[in-house]
Protein backbone atom coordinates (compact mmCIF):
# COMPACT_ATOMS: atom_id res chain seq x y z
CA UNK A 1 0.00 0.00 0.00
CA UNK A 2 1.33 3.06 -1.04
CA UNK A 3 1.19 6.00 1.32
CA UNK A 4 -1.13 8.88 -0.63
CA UNK A 5 0.51 12.78 -0.69
CA UNK A 6 -1.20 14.11 2.34
CA UNK A 7 -0.13 11.61 4.35
CA UNK A 8 3.07 11.93 3.11
CA UNK A 9 3.34 15.42 3.61
CA UNK A 10 1.66 15.31 7.02
CA UNK A 11 4.70 13.26 8.52
CA UNK A 12 7.30 15.24 6.71
CA UNK A 13 6.34 18.22 8.63
CA UNK A 14 5.57 16.79 11.71
CA UNK A 15 9.50 15.50 11.16
CA UNK A 16 10.12 19.27 10.53
CA UNK A 17 8.49 20.65 13.61
CA UNK A 18 10.17 18.04 15.45
CA UNK A 19 13.85 18.86 14.62
CA UNK A 20 13.32 23.26 14.35
CA UNK A 21 11.96 22.45 18.56
CA UNK A 22 14.61 21.19 19.19
CA UNK A 23 16.83 23.86 18.01
CA UNK A 24 15.04 26.44 20.53
CA UNK A 25 15.73 27.17 24.65
CA UNK A 26 15.24 24.78 27.15
CA UNK A 27 11.32 25.53 28.32
CA UNK A 28 12.65 24.93 32.12
CA UNK A 29 15.26 27.37 32.06
CA UNK A 30 13.71 30.80 33.52
CA UNK A 31 14.76 33.89 31.72
CA UNK A 32 17.74 35.60 33.58
CA UNK A 33 17.01 38.39 35.74
CA UNK A 34 18.05 42.02 35.32
CA UNK A 35 20.50 42.38 38.21
CA UNK A 36 22.27 38.63 37.30
CA UNK A 37 22.75 40.32 33.78
CA UNK A 38 23.75 43.65 35.18
CA UNK A 39 25.78 41.51 37.11
CA UNK A 40 27.40 39.31 34.86
CA UNK A 41 28.52 42.47 32.22
CA UNK A 42 30.30 43.96 35.12
CA UNK A 43 32.32 40.58 35.56
CA UNK A 44 33.42 40.54 31.95
CA UNK A 45 34.53 44.17 31.74
CA UNK A 46 37.99 44.58 30.68
CA UNK A 47 38.98 48.02 31.73
CA UNK A 48 38.45 49.00 35.75
CA UNK A 49 38.04 52.40 37.46
CA UNK A 50 41.29 53.99 38.30
CA UNK A 51 42.30 54.86 40.92
CA UNK A 52 43.03 59.21 41.54
CA UNK A 53 46.68 58.71 41.90
CA UNK A 54 46.57 56.37 38.45
CA UNK A 55 45.07 59.29 36.78
CA UNK A 56 47.22 61.57 37.70
CA UNK A 57 50.79 59.37 37.64
CA UNK A 58 48.72 59.14 33.49
CA UNK A 59 48.57 63.05 33.33
CA UNK A 60 51.83 63.63 34.35
CA UNK A 61 53.64 60.82 31.91
CA UNK A 62 51.96 61.23 28.68
CA UNK A 63 50.97 64.34 26.05
CA UNK A 64 47.32 65.68 26.61
CA UNK A 65 46.24 68.31 23.92
CA UNK A 66 43.48 70.32 24.23
CA UNK A 67 42.09 72.83 22.16
CA UNK A 68 41.45 76.42 22.49
CA UNK A 69 39.54 79.33 21.27
CA UNK A 70 40.04 82.56 22.37
CA UNK A 71 38.07 85.88 22.64
CA UNK A 72 40.05 87.29 19.56
CA UNK A 73 38.91 84.58 17.50
CA UNK A 74 42.06 82.85 17.65
CA UNK A 75 41.97 79.29 17.40
CA UNK A 76 44.71 77.36 19.88
CA UNK A 77 45.70 73.56 19.57
CA UNK A 78 48.00 72.79 22.52
CA UNK A 79 50.07 69.68 22.73
CA UNK A 80 50.74 69.44 26.83
CA UNK A 81 53.76 67.09 26.98
CA UNK A 82 53.94 66.55 30.52
CA UNK A 83 57.38 64.28 30.58
CA UNK A 84 59.51 67.09 28.58
CA UNK A 85 57.58 70.27 30.50
CA UNK A 86 57.04 71.56 27.32
CA UNK A 87 53.77 72.63 25.65
CA UNK A 88 53.36 73.04 21.91
CA UNK A 89 51.04 76.01 20.60
CA UNK A 90 49.66 75.79 17.00
CA UNK A 91 47.80 79.03 16.19
CA UNK A 92 44.59 79.36 13.75
CA UNK A 93 46.78 80.65 11.03
CA UNK A 94 49.56 77.89 10.84
CA UNK A 95 52.30 79.20 13.58
CA UNK A 96 53.46 76.88 15.75
CA UNK A 97 55.51 77.70 19.27
CA UNK A 98 57.17 75.59 22.03
CA UNK A 99 56.50 77.06 25.63
CA UNK A 100 58.57 75.39 28.45
CA UNK A 101 56.82 75.19 31.99
CA UNK A 102 57.47 77.71 34.60
CA UNK A 103 56.25 77.03 38.26
CA UNK A 104 52.76 78.45 38.99
CA UNK A 105 51.58 78.27 42.11
CA UNK A 106 48.07 77.49 40.93
CA UNK A 107 46.84 75.91 37.45
CA UNK A 108 49.50 76.09 34.44
CA UNK A 109 52.13 79.00 33.22
CA UNK A 110 54.34 77.79 29.79
CA UNK A 111 56.44 80.34 28.12
CA UNK A 112 59.44 81.11 25.86
CA UNK A 113 60.76 84.78 25.29
CA UNK A 114 58.11 85.74 23.67
CA UNK A 115 55.00 84.16 24.26
CA UNK A 116 52.84 82.77 27.18
CA UNK A 117 50.33 80.41 28.33
CA UNK A 118 48.77 80.83 31.56
CA UNK A 119 45.92 79.43 32.79
CA UNK A 120 43.39 77.95 35.43
CA UNK A 121 41.02 75.14 34.81
CA UNK A 122 39.50 75.83 31.36
CA UNK A 123 40.51 79.13 30.93
CA UNK A 124 43.49 80.62 29.73
CA UNK A 125 45.14 84.05 28.82
CA UNK A 126 47.37 83.87 25.53
CA UNK A 127 50.12 86.40 24.78
CA UNK A 128 51.97 86.80 22.12
CA UNK A 129 54.88 89.20 21.23
CA UNK A 130 53.11 92.17 19.37
CA UNK A 131 49.89 91.21 20.03
CA UNK A 132 47.14 92.21 23.05
CA UNK A 133 46.25 89.04 25.57
CA UNK A 134 43.51 87.25 25.27
CA UNK A 135 41.36 85.04 26.83
CA UNK A 136 40.67 81.85 25.91
CA UNK A 137 38.40 78.73 27.04
CA UNK A 138 39.78 75.04 26.60
CA UNK A 139 36.98 73.24 24.37
CA UNK A 140 38.63 69.59 24.25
Amino acid sequence: MKPDLPQLMLVSGLAALALLSACGPDPSEAPASGDAVKQRAMEAQTTRRRTGAEIQDRALNRVIQAVYLCENGERLSVDFDNPRQMATVRTSNGEAVDLYQERAADGLWYRSSTTELRGRGTLATWTSQGRPSTECRAID
